[in-house]
């Protein structure tokens, strides 16, 4: 097995993060029984020396084991030139996450010498994996790791070349972050490498950002569908196709609905706006989510969820938003904004909701440019040695403190409140009051932002006394109040005066079959976008578990 050599000339030692130090997890060598079980679901095939078996950019693609020989995983670097990363020997298998749903693969594999293997075509590569769940255990903990392992290292991924603190370069990076795609940034403004890579392409500082793909595809300042296509992260809806269910939304709850659907053999479709996580995608680290005492990244857990809800048979359509829903006759049909339709016999509603945004003038050209609504290691990134203002006082708030508050200098809460006892838990509150580097303002509102072509300083201003300060910040994190995602139900279903779904009962205040039932028959809502949810990531799925039991009702009345 090739490994990245580290660099340097002297050997450096293991990094416990990098998932290649695991060589036994990622790269197992399972026991002839194993192998044996595994070939009953294929076919035994003799390949000659740099047979290519599989190539980057191509969808659906088999399963292979070694029997005998040797499977080299490769790919060409921004140059070009290829690059060997990785050869599976006898009794080990190739794949990655891709092998559970239809996107472009990300790397090619051939035989390094002739050898004896077993393919296994998707269909049956699925039906190994959900009748064999020991076998299973050991393929998809692998699958996982060689993902990371690929992020940590950008390989088969994509080059992004740009200034970092541009939104358009940030737009495009916590895209690719987000639906854990693997690149590298190039920040103009500082990387020294980025000058020759501009020449090597004919670019100049006009046409950033820009997308290197595959070596030689140059993508100038795509957006964000655009680059989803390029790379192959979407998948074509069938419009003949009819879901049993089809879940709007990729948070906690509709994450949660996908993997119970499809688990109890609903044909489920997720259709998803951005990326897997919702709003919890951008935390930072969720500590009181039962069942990980250590913590868990809203990123990681959305990417858990959606392998998960994959290995169940669910489709998922990312960056496809949906424009509205036709909902006079069933099956629903789900309108998406690049023309494609969904149609369902069912609906689960699971958008959620966003921040709110500050009531100042102009602030909004900040967005991206010093404005941010979520507080991750690439966030993180632009703030060392910085003093950041944070705004909010609920968990999210207080896990983007303590995040920020290892790089930055120091870090400012904003709060309108007395504190923060009645809207964040009690660990997060001792936290913050125990921290050196991080200050709670009560009372206090962001009353201007100063700049030019991006955030230089904030003034904010107490309530009671009038006091205004003013401080050289050029970060500021916004995670105040929620606004529903539901502008695109509008005229289907009713919504309480904030805009959140309504459930549970009729207009007459009728009590509804299920709690999660809304004004329409066969159409649900689930987490943060129904009107009186608790605004919690465990709420959120249990919510999406239990409204199975309901959709089966509606799609089986007789039952």
């Amino acid at each position: 097995m090739n490994l990245p050599p580290p660099p340097g000339d002297e050997p450096a030692p293991p990094d416990p993060s990098d998932p290649y130090a695991r060589e036994a997890q990622i790269f197992p060598r399972l026991t002839p029984a194993m192998a044996e079980r595994i070939a009953a679901y294929g076919r035994h095939e003799r390949l000659p020396a740099g047979t290519v078996v599989f190539q980057r950019g191509q969808r659906s693609v088999d399963f292979f084991l070694v029997l005998e020989g040797s499977i080299e995983i490769f790919d060409l670097d921004e140059h070009g030139r290829e690059r060997v990363f990785t050869t599976h020997g006898p009794r080990q298998f190739t794949g990655e996450l891709d092998l559970f749903n239809d996107r472009m693969i990300l790397v090619s594999g051939r035989t390094g010498a002739a050898s004896e293997v077993v393919r296994l075509p998707r269909t049956d590569f699925l039906r190994l994996v959900t009748s064999e769940p020991d076998i299973a255990e050991i393929l998809m903990r692998a699958f996982i790791l060689r993902r990371v392992g690929l992020i940590q290292h950008a390989q088969g991924g994509v080059v992004l070349i740009g200034p970092g603190r541009q939104a358009d370069t940030l737009t495009l990076q916590r895209f690719l972050t987000r639906n854990g795609y693997p690149h590298r940034l190039l920040d103009t403004d500082t990387d020294p490498d980025a000058g020759g890579m501009l020449r090597c392409f004919g670019l100049d500082a006009t046409q950033l950002p820009v997308v290197i793909a595959q070596g030689e595809r140059v993508l100038r300042n795509p957006g964000i569908g655009e680059l989803a296509d390029q790379l192959g992260l979407t998948e074509r809806v069938d419009a003949a196709q009819v879901y049993d269910l089809a879940v709007v939304g990729a948070g906690p709850a509709g994450l949660a609905a996908a993997v119970y659907a499809a688990s109890e053999g609903l044909k489920t479709i997720v259709v998803e706006a951005s990326a897997p996580g919702g709003q919890a995608g951008t935390s930072s680290k969720i500590e009181n989510y039962l069942g990980f005492p250590t913590g868990i990244s809203g990123q990681a857990l959305a990417g858990r969820a959606q392998v998960q809800a994959q290995k169940f048979g669910a489709r998922l359509a990312i960056s496809r938003a949906v424009a509205g829903l036709e909902c006079e006759d069933t099956p629903y049909t789900l309108r998406l904004d690049d023309g494609q339709a969904v149609r369902a016999r069912a609906v689960v509603v699971a958008t959620g909701a966003r921040y709110r945004r500050l009531a100042l003038p102009h602030c909004t050209r900040f967005d991206g440019q010093g404005l941010h609504y979520a507080a991750t290691a690439m966030e993180a990134r632009l703030c060392g040695g910085e003093e950041v203002v944070v705004v909010g006082g609920g968990n999210s708030a207080g896990q983007a403190a303590m995040y920020l508050s290892r790089v930055a200098a120091h870090v400012h809460i904003l709060v309108r409140g007395e504190g923060l006892a009645a809207t964040m838990s009690d660990y997060l509150v001792q936290r913050i009051a125990r921290s050196p580097t991080v200050t709670l303002h009560p009372h206090s509102e962001i009353t201007a932002m100063q700049g030019d072509e991006r955030l230089r300083s904030v003034t904010w201003t107490h309530r009671r006394t009038g006091e205004s300060v003013t401080r050289p910040v050029t970060n500021v994190f916004l995670m105040i109040g929620a606004e529903p995602n539901t502008d695109w139900l509008r005229g289907c279903l009713a919504l309480d005066d904030k805009g959140f779904v309504v459930t549970g009962a009729d207009a007459d205040g009728r009590a509804l079959p299920s709690p999660y039932a809304t004004s329409q028959p066969g159409v649900f809502a689930v987490g943060d976008v129904r009107s009186g949810s608790v605004k919690r990531v465990a709420s959120g799925v249990g919510e999406g578990s239990v409204v199975i039991q309901a959709v089966h009702r509606f799609l089986s009345p007789a039952g």
